[in-house]
């Protein structure tokens, strides 16, 4: 197995525990956190209380608070960052040698679309805009059924290496299965697996309201969500084949199937636990509108990525002119022209289809 020098550049949940395997599977791994309370609790306590408490991170990971010393003189660099932020990020240490030079492999596990004048960008293009030339069509996408809490604890888990650059999907590949737990493929669908990671979380927020609404609810149960999953499904790939996807197989993988499943059910979904916030504690109360809910996100107190996912998933519809149930639904409900519990009798009456 080669040993590859690993930067993170983030060090919430999903970016902790992918480092602290990527460890213990024997690459040397080091983290970039703004927060100095982070930094200190990774190096000094090896855990990170803030994004990833009781859980107890591999002795070799590091962290630091200087993003060029951990961009510096590695193999390859991981983007962890929220996709608001990502560009704006990678302007941060761009200057430095082997990223200037293209010499290491700069891959992203940030889900989500990115705001633009036109057309949302995807996390990719996203990068190699912000990048030096030379990363065009190089740069990989890592996504799959992945729960932070899980990998940290090393329990069995597929992800999905994606890129435009074959070699360089088949390198980020082989490094993640060095991991003892991991099962990694390659993918050269990258438009897919964006599409994907991005979109499960707008399924799984209807999801968790769905879920809420059976406790007391008459008319949904387990038969009403697997219909929700199964027609969410379908639009995650109306989505991805407007935008671009190469591989209809890449929808029934665990880009697809596997990972909304996952998010939809997962005790540790933040998506899920969103939708079920819209109905137990009227989440949406405090906030104006979805333009008002994503400028103050974090007054929900945790990254319900689906809720920022949904508006963008909104424009790329209206432009591509694609009917999508389900993710009209939770726009209709973030931007308070519906209550959850009206839309949702809606699509199951069909009145939206």
């Amino acid at each position: 197995m080669e040993t590859l020098s690993i930067g993170i550049i983030g060090a919430g949940a999903w970016g902790t525990a992918l480092g602290t395997a990527l460890a213990s599977g024997g690459h040397r791994v080091q983290l970039w956190a703004m927060e100095e309370d982070v930094v200190e609790s990774i190096n000094k306590e090896h855990e990170n209380k803030r994004y990833l408490s009781g859980y107890r991170l591999n002795n070799s990971v590091t962290c630091c608070q200087d993003i060029k010393k951990v961009a510096e003189d590695k193999d390859v660099l991981i983007l962890a960052t929220p996709s608001l932020y990502l560009a704006s990020t990678i302007s941060r240490f761009t200057d430095v040698k082997n990223i200037q030079d293209g010499s290491t492999i700069i891959a992203s596990i940030t889900k989500g679309f990115v705001p633009s004048d036109d057309i949302p960008h995807f996390v990719l293009e996203t990068m190699e805009n912000a990048l030096p030339e030379c990363y065009k069509d190089c740069t990989v996408y890592i996504a799959g059924p992945s729960h932070a809490e899980e990998v940290a604890l090393g329990k069995i888990t597929g992800l999905i290496a994606a890129s435009n650059h074959h070699r360089n999907a088949i390198k980020v590949r082989d490094m993640l299965r060095a991991v003892k737990g991991i099962m990694a493929y390659a993918s050269f669908d990258t438009i897919g697996v964006q599409v994907c990671a991005a979109v499960k979380n707008v399924i799984a927020v209807v999801y968790g309201s769905m879920d809420a609404l059976a406790e007391t609810s008459d008319i949904f149960g387990d038969n009403t969500e697997s219909l929700l999953m199964a027609a969410g499904l379908n639009e995650i790939q109306q989505i991805g084949f407007a935008m671009g996807a190469t591989h209809a197989a890449t929808f029934t993988s665990i880009s697809g199937v596997g990972d909304l499943d996952v998010t939809c059910k997962s005790k540790f979904g933040r998506n899920r636990k969103f939708g079920q916030d819209l109905i137990k504690t009227d989440m949406l109360n405090r906030f104006s509108n979805l333009d008002d809910l994503i400028a103050n996100i974090k007054k929900v107190g945790y990254l319900p990525e689906g809720a920022i996912a949904c508006k963008y998933v909104h424009q790329i519809a209206e432009k591509k002119n694609l009917k999508l149930p389900i993710c009209n639904a939770l726009y209709e409900v973030l931007n308070k022209e519906k209550t959850p519990e009206q839309c949702l009798k809606d699509l199951v009456n069909g009145k939206n289809y």
